[in-house]
């Protein structure tokens, strides 16, 4: 091998692998701080893309599983207020029961009507009183709010809970007495048909609340696979990070050892030159 003194090439090699092993011995560094084995968009650019892809998805469907928990809650108020007006009619009807029978005196019949339009009084207020959000949930015919229950604006990821009025006028009740027994009779028959309608109403109150329960199960699972995704794109092996990270100190010592003697070589010359 001959020997110069301008160009050292042993001592240049030797330092461009030392530079390469400081180079991945502070990405491993790095990796093992932040956890991540993606830091920046140059450590893999498509991993990078696809996992802040995932992490926008999962961001977007956990507000998607609040809207959906709003919307049960809404749900569940009304429910609560048409079970009160179920059994207030109830009571009506059996009122009204009371009096169609023909014997009761005028002064019964007035005592029982007394009662009958105190309880229509309170179906109308609960119906008016019954908010949501600034929305009175069953004093209209009916009420369309709209939910968005996923990440993406497809009708598929929206929910439109749709409440029926519970009113005295909406459930047809409206103007119901128990002053004879012919307006009693008259008054029981109108209740059994809103005692179907409110049941009728309960009933889709009820399956609305088992669909939104089955779109906030499929968000859960749906962000428990993305983060799942994203965790398996981007963050690190802590034992694989930790063995490169020995192995790159290993070579970086051995480096700075070989640079040493490399720098050495070329002061052989002055042996010559003495000689």
């Amino acid at each position: 091998m001959a020997l110069v003194v301008n160009t050292n090439m042993p001592s240049l090699t030797i330092e461009n692998l030392l530079n390469t092993t400081n180079n991945n011995l502070n990405n491993d560094l790095t990796q093992l701080s932040s956890g991540l084995r993606i830091n920046s968009a140059q450590d893999d650019p498509a991993g990078y893309a696809i996992a802040n892809s995932f992490k926008a998805a999962v961001s977007s469907m956990n507000v998607a599983s609040q809207n959906a928990n709003q919307a049960q809650s809404m749900l569940q108020t009304a429910d609560g207020a048409y079970s009160q007006i179920n059994n207030i009619m109830v009571q009506m009807k059996s009122l009204a029961t009371e009096a169609a029978s023909g014997q009761e005196s005028s002064t019964n019949l007035a005592s029982l009507n007394n009662e009958f339009q105190d309880l229509a009084s309170e179906i109308n207020q609960i119906a008016n009183s019954t908010v949501y959000g600034g929305t009175t949930l069953l004093g209209s015919n009916v009420v369309t709010v709209t939910f968005q229950v996923g990440d993406t604006a497809n009708i598929n990821d929206q929910f439109v809970v749709a409440l029926s009025g519970a009113t005295t006028t909406f459930l047809n009740i409206a103007g119901l007495d128990l002053n004879n027994m012919a307006d009693a009779q008259t008054a029981m028959t109108s209740l059994d048909n809103a005692l179907t309608s409110i049941n009728a109403i309960m009933g889709n109150v009820g399956g609305m609340q088992n669909q939104l329960q089955y779109a906030v199960s499929n968000l859960t699972t749906t962000i428990q696979n993305y983060t799942s995704s994203a965790s398996t794109i981007e963050d690190v092996d802590m034992a694989s990070a930790v063995s490169d990270m020995t192995k790159q100190q290993i070579l970086e010592q051995s480096a700075m050892a070989m640079l040493a003697q490399a720098n050495q070589d070329p002061q052989q010359i002055l042996k010559l030159l003495q000689g």
